[in-house]
Parts: structure tokens; sequence; C-alpha cells
């Protein structure tokens, strides 16, 4: 009978033992999946974290279109960019080849901007087609230039020659003003920035003009005597009215002020913010320095 209950007790030690051992195990496996979990989690919450940091970071810059001309209009966006960027700014940039799109898209509310026309020509543009464009900076001027083609002396002109210049209102004015200053045409008195062909009332050398979209006439160049080249499609044609062309606007005359370039909205949107930031960097003294050392006088900041 001491025997039989002894063989229980021993039994019921053994048992306990086991399942003490058993449940030690247990709770050691249980804790190290709940560390292995919770590592888990906290590797991916920390991921989670830095994906939504990351967006936040992209997703907060305001995004600002401009249409431009690609030289030197769309060259001075580029390097306008970066700065925009540390202003939490994502300048957009569409570069067009003619004077007329840039405006139709800013009309149309398709893009917030642009950036390739003085004044005179905003001024004429929004008369002779209704739309409602303003300027909302003035950045810079580029020199007209007269350049040789055929030809190489203005002052041996041939009878007859012919002279490829723009066929827009003001650009046209602004290059029968450029020949008149060196003396191949005269123009009637007033014609001013408004004149026409049909303003001039003396041509000695019977001068052909040969008129055209700006953008064409450096294309022309080896077919004329002479071209009178807008400043950025000079630069587009690797031109330049400092050092290529045979006659320039100098800085200080009238129509190098008149035809300051600006940045236009439409009516109405003058108060964008994202405009009003890129016509500041546009106007600081980091652009202007740009400007100054990639243009080296044929592209000049505008002081007003």
């Amino acid at each position: 009978m001491k025997k039989a209950l002894a063989l229980i007790l021993t039994a019921s030690l053994l048992t306990g033992v086991l399942t003490a051992c058993g449940s030690s195990e247990a709770q050691t496996d249980a804790a190290e999946t709940t560390t292995e979990e919770a590592a888990a989690e906290e590797t991916a919450a920390a991921e989670e974290t830095a994906d939504t940091d990351a967006q936040a970071e992209t997703g907060d810059l305001q995004v600002i279109t401009v249409a431009a001309t690609a030289v030197p209009h769309a060259e001075i966006l580029e390097a306008a960019k970066p700065i925009l960027a540390e202003q939490g700014y994502d300048l957009q940039v569409t570069v067009f080849d003619d004077y007329v799109q840039p405006n139709e898209v800013v009309e149309a509310g398709d893009i917030d901007c642009n950036y390739f026309q003085h004044i005179p020509y905003l001024n004429s543009y929004n008369e002779e087609r209704g739309t409602h464009l303003v300027s909302v900076g003035e950045i810079h001027y580029e020199p007209i230039g007269i350049y040789a083609g055929t030809e190489s002396d203005l002052s041996n002109i041939s009878d007859g020659a012919d002279i490829a210049i723009p066929n827009d209102t003001t650009n046209e004015a602004r290059a029968l003003l450029i020949l008149q200053d060196n003396g191949i045409i005269t123009l009637k008195e007033g014609a001013g920035i408004d004149a026409t062909i049909n303003d001039i009332a003396e041509n000695p050398h019977n001068i052909n003009f040969v008129e055209m979209e700006a953008a064409q006439v450096s294309k022309v160049l080896s077919e004329v005597a002479f071209a009178v080249i807008n400043g950025n499609y000079a630069l587009d044609a690797g031109l330049n009215a400092q050092t290529d062309a045979l006659a320039s606007e100098t800085s200080d005359s009238l129509a190098a002020q008149t035809y300051v370039n600006v940045v236009v909205v439409k009516e109405g949107n003058e108060d964008n913010e994202g405009v009003k930031a890129l016509v500041n960097v546009l106007k600081s003294d980091d652009i202007k320095k740009f400007i100054e050392e990639t243009y080296e006088g044929a592209v000049v900041p505008f002081e007003g």
C-alpha cells in the first residue's frame, strides 16, 4: 500500500515538473513571438511614416505653370526653378516657338502665366484679338539687331536689297525704327512705335521688305541681304546682338526701355501667389546675375 502511494506521489511530482517546464517554454515562445511582432509593427510604422513624409515633402509644393519661348525665357525660368522649390513651389514650363500660343493658353486658363513678350506686343495682341491679358512684372529686355545675310555693309547697301523683318505690328515698328536710326530709311514724322511699312517716307535704296512671323526671320538670313531679328530668336539661332549684329538698340534707347519683357496673366489673376513668387525670383539678384553672366549683354535685366 505504501509502495503504491509512493508511486502515485512520484508520478504526480513528475507530471508537475513536466508541466512546469512546458509552461516555461510556452511562455518563452510567446514572449519571443510578441517581441518579433512588435518589432515588425515598429518597422512597418517607421516605413509608413517615411513614405508619408516623402509624400508630404513633394505633395506640398504648389505648382506654377508658365508658357515661354525657348531662349532666353525658358532658360531663365530653369534657373529660377531651384530657388522657387526652396520656397515651396514647383515651376512647370511649357515651351512654344511662336508669339501666339503662349497668350492663347493663358487667356483660356490652361496655364497660369507666360513670359515671352513686351508691353507694346501685349497691348496690340489684346486689341486685335479681344483678349484680357495684363502684365504683372517687368523682367528684362533684348536688344533687337540688324544681321548680315548676303551683304555685310550697311553703308554700302545695294539698290533693291531684300531685308527681312517681323510682321507683327510692334516688332515691325521696332525693326523700322532701328533701320531709320542707321540711315537706311526715313519714317513719317510721329510714326514711332506704331510704324508700318506704309509709314516709310523715304526709301533711297528701294529696299524690298520681306515681312514674316518673327520666329522665321533668322531662318531666311542666308536668302536676304539683311535681317532684323528679335533678341530671343537671334539667341536661338546662335547669334548675339552685342557681338554679331551690325547694329543694335542701345541700353539707354527709348526702344530698349519700351520693349521690356514681362510676365503676363489673365486679368483677374494678378494676385496669384505663385505668380507673385515667380516675379519676385525673376527680379532677384540671383537671376540678374544669371542673365548678365549667361547672355553677356544680349539680354539685359530691367531696372525699374
